[in-house]
């Protein structure tokens, strides 16, 4: 920066624009960064850039910013050593958030529920709600309104907008991580006058034919009934009827326009907070044993190697014969228990279990087939306190039901392809384009040698996928997915990589997802000879992807706060658990619990007693501990629970060794 006599500067003081021109000057010649903050518990914290590198932020400089803003700062040198000041507030961390409410003399405040948030918030309460009704713990939505980076704000401030749950209220492990995510409390209520509509369709009456469904024990929202014969030349013919809740719901009804906002039941750990209506979810559309039901049905042959053969999509009306469970159904398959199906339905059991071992071996081969992963049930009392967490393995009554929707699916994403050209489609590249060439790199440091196309082109990575399953190597499949995308939803058809399909269309579950009813009606539009509307909007596809995104959200820290809950006395004991490695990062490692499916983290200073001597390579999720690979991801250990955080839904623990 240029040097400027005293009488210079006095001069310049006295003019705005050449003030301007030198605060500019300043500006541009002190050393910035952007980035965002991360906070520690310990009271400073750091500044993260885009590109990687990492400033400290001294305890001072936190008290003006909260773990989660973008902010510019001013970086300071001192030797070696270099700290930044946060000045400038690109992007709050902290906008709408869940709180518990402090009342202390008086004055009101909250803590925002995060677990890298510990400020106290100055807070008022916004008009509408009554002041008196809010005490000390409970739970609350609130905004923040003020913040000190920001122009003319001296400090943090927030609002309150609404009361979520009071502090001594069962629910509030449901109710504060339904708000958190912005997610319905409750099922929609709009009215209870249903009449089926007239809908210019010739539905066949299939009610005598012996459809059966096979669902929970507890299952109230049956969807899909099936119907399977064996064909003379082999090969079966299977028929699957799906509940028809677009017969009941016109478009641009309020219940329509209410699923259409909420795109997915919500399934918790002991509650449900359903898309439709409870009349129609579990009444009027569920194909429940002796009850007739309006369905959209498809009759798909199936080749005796597995393969699909000619489909037909029809509206009908069934009526199923027999209600049957996933583990009863296992058991009499395996000749294990005492109850038993009728027999014109056990003759259909069989041939479904064979059309299933035909699919899953043709998709072996074809296409591709996920690893089987266990279930974990938690069962709960009516106050909503843990009993037991139990597995449910993916048995061979699972996989009957499972294959058959995949091939109903198929047949739903060629027909919407061949017949419309749009639809809601499920689309998964396994890598993205723009992370497709680091894969490519990271897999020739494996001795793994691939051609681009073999991750960007179905044909070619169904190839390699086969191959990578056939190594066996759990460390290998948890860095690839540092690569891999996410399934998303588009109107228009797209290849599936997960399942190893050119394209996927859901239609069977339209009780629950608002994208198969909108399948549905494409679908009908069809069978009646009328023009199909435009297609999806990429508003509408978008919504879909992020409100499933929530949803599991929601049922992951759901989840983990029963967890805690349930395990805080092993963690008391210090109990040992077998455990798989999940995830490993800067400060530790995320591991698995194998016998109930809870997450844990391993902190590295419970390693071992000297910090220096672990060092943690995130990139390639690997932990030396004096000099000695110890752990890797993908890796089993055994591990002991050390403590679990209510106030933050987390686990911790220690190698067990």
């Amino acid at each position: 920066m240029a040097t400027y006599s005293r009488q210079l500067i006095e001069h310049m003081l006295q003019n705005n624009s050449l003030l301007a021109q030198l605060k500019q000057q300043i500006r541009e010649t002190t050393p910035r960064a952007e980035g965002v903050i991360k906070a520690t518990e310990k009271g400073f914290g750091f500044l993260e850039t885009d590109s990687g590198e990492s400033y400290f932020v001294p305890p001072p400089a936190m008290k003006q910013v909260l773990h989660g803003d973008r902010v510019e700062a001013v970086i300071h040198e001192n030797g070696d050593k270099k700290s930044v000041e946060p000045e400038k507030l690109i992007e709050a961390g902290l906008d709408r958030f869940v709180a518990r409410v402090q009342k202390r003399e008086g004055r009101l405040a909250v803590v925002p529920d995060h677990p890298s948030i510990r400020n106290v918030l100055k807070a008022r309460i916004k008009n509408s709600l009554d002041e008196d009704s809010i005490a000390d713990g409970d739970w609350v939505v609130a905004r923040l309104v003020r913040h000190p980076l920001k122009e003319n704000d001296r400090g943090f401030f927030s609002q309150i907008d609404e009361l979520v749950a009071k502090a001594d209220d069962p629910a509030v492990p449901w109710r504060v991580t339904l708000a958190r995510h912005a997610l319905e409390q409750e099922c929609p209520d709009a009215g209870s006058d249903w009449p089926l509509h007239d809908e210019g369709l010739t539905r066949e009456d299939l009610t005598e034919q012996p459809y059966f469904t096979i669902d929970g024990e507890k299952t109230r929202d049956m969807d899909d009934a099936l119907h399977v014969v064996a064909r003379p030349e082999g090969g079966w013919q299977l028929s699957v009827a799906i509940a028809d809740p677009t017969a009941y719901v016109e478009e641009g009804h309020a219940a329509d326009l209410e699923a259409r906002v909420r795109a997915f039941t919500v399934y918790l750990p002991g509650q449900n907070v359903t898309m439709l209506p409870e009349q129609l979810a579990d009444d009027l559309c569920s194909l429940r044993e002796g009850q007739e039901r309006p369905v959209l049905a498809c009759t798909l042959n199936i080749n005796a190697d597995g393969s699909l053969g000619d489909y037909r999509f029809f509206a009908a009306n069934v009526k199923s014969h027999a209600k049957l469970v996933y583990e009863r159904v296992s058991d009499w398959i395996e000749g294990q228990g005492d109850w038993a199906p009728a027999d014109n339905i056990a003759e259909q059991l069989h041939a479904l279990r064979e059309l299933t071992e035909a699919r899953t071996a043709w998709r072996n081969e074809h296409a591709l087939v996920f690893k089987d992963r266990p279930d974990y049930v938690f069962d709960l009392d009516e106050a909503g306190n843990v009993l037991g967490i139990h597995t449910e393995d993916r048995r061979i009554a699972n996989r009957m039901i499972e294959e058959s929707m995949i091939a109903a699916n198929a047949c739903c994403a060629d027909f919407l392809a061949s017949h419309i050209g749009h639809g809601i489609f499920n689309v998964h590249r396994a890598f993205e384009p723009e992370k497709a060439e680091a894969a490519q790199e990271f897999l020739a440091t494996q001795d793994i040698e691939v051609a681009q196309e073999a991750l960007t082109e179905l044909a070619h990575y169904k190839e390699l996928k086969r191959a990578l399953e056939s190594r066996d190597d759990a460390w290998l499949d948890a860095r690839l997915r540092r690569f891999q995308g996410f399934t998303s939803m588009s109107a228009q058809p797209g290849p599936h990589f997960g399942l190893g399909l050119p394209a996927y269309a859901t239609w069977t579950s339209p009780i629950r997802k608002y994208g198969d009813m909108v399948n549905h009606r494409l679908i009908k539009r069809v069978l009646k000879g009328e023009q199909a509307p435009a297609e999806a909007s990429q508003q509408l596809t978008e919504q879909l992807t992020e409100r499933r995104r929530l949803n599991r959200m929601a049922e992951r820290d759901v989840k983990d706060w029963l967890y805690v809950r349930y395990l805080t006395p092993a963690a008391q004991n210090q109990d040992t658990f077998d455990a798989e490695i999940m995830a490993i990062n800067r400060g530790g490692m995320r591991v698995r619990l194998i016998e109930n499916g809870a997450t844990a983290f391993v902190p590295a200073p419970l390693m071992h007693s000297d910090r220096d001597k672990v060092v943690i390579d995130d990139k390639e999720g690997r932990i030396q501990i004096e000099g000695e690979e110890r752990f890797k991801l993908g890796d089993s250990l055994r591990v002991s629970l050390t403590e679990a955080r209510e106030e933050t839904r987390s686990l911790v623990a220690k190698p067990a060794d």
